[in-house]
């Protein structure tokens, strides 16, 4: 039984998987997406994610935080050409993103020894999946309350009293316009 094992080992010492990791991220952050097996792409996700949310603008208000996390990411992906391109091309894409930058798509099994295969992208550098939706800011919404208006004046299809508000605010202007009616007559 794995109780609490949470790191899968892939079946390498633990130099071994470092290095495999960092490779593969690499490889991840040039070419935008790589095709891989399903363990290792599960793997990658975890080992990519927070190094992406290092590398978003928001992170790296001041010099010295921008440095510390240039030099974290350097740690773990030990290529500079890669670290540049993060810091750069991919977090301005994601800067609007509050995580979930890669997306695994399982593509079946492979042909010599049948290994689940998958396919392991940044999501927003795939145009074609992104082409049909519009980009809309969405706004996180209360269960209850925010109703205005006419909406809280119906409650589940009956009819209740308007406020009073409302109730001044219709004599005011019913008032209005009889002036304005008198004032035209004369």
């Amino acid at each position: 039984m794995r109780h609490g094992k949470k790191v899968n080992h892939l079946g390498r010492k633990t130099a071994h998987r470092k290095a495999m990791l960092a490779n593969m991220a690499c490889s991840l952050i040039e070419h935008k997406r790589i095709n891989t097996t399903v363990a290792k792409a599960k793997a990658l996700k975890q080992f990519v994610e927070p190094l992406i949310t290092k590398s978003k603008a928001e992170n790296n208000v001041s010099a010295e935080k921008g440095t510390h996390n240039r030099r974290i990411v350097f740690k773990n992906l030990r290529d500079k050409f890669a670290v540049t391109e993060l810091f750069s091309t991919v977090a301005e894409k994601v800067a609007d993103r509050p995580g979930g930058y890669t997306r695994i798509i399982k593509l079946g099994n492979r042909l010599g020894d049948n290994a689940d295969m998958a396919m392991i992208e940044l999501v927003d550098f795939n145009e074609l999946y992104n082409a049909g939706k519009a980009k809309t800011k969405t706004t996180r919404r209360s269960r209850r309350g925010g109703k205005s208006g006419e909406e809280a004046t119906k409650v589940e299809g009956k009819e209740t009293k308007t406020p009073p508000v409302a109730e001044d605010s219709a004599k005011e202007s019913k008032k209005d316009v009889e002036t304005k009616a008198d004032d035209s007559e004369e």
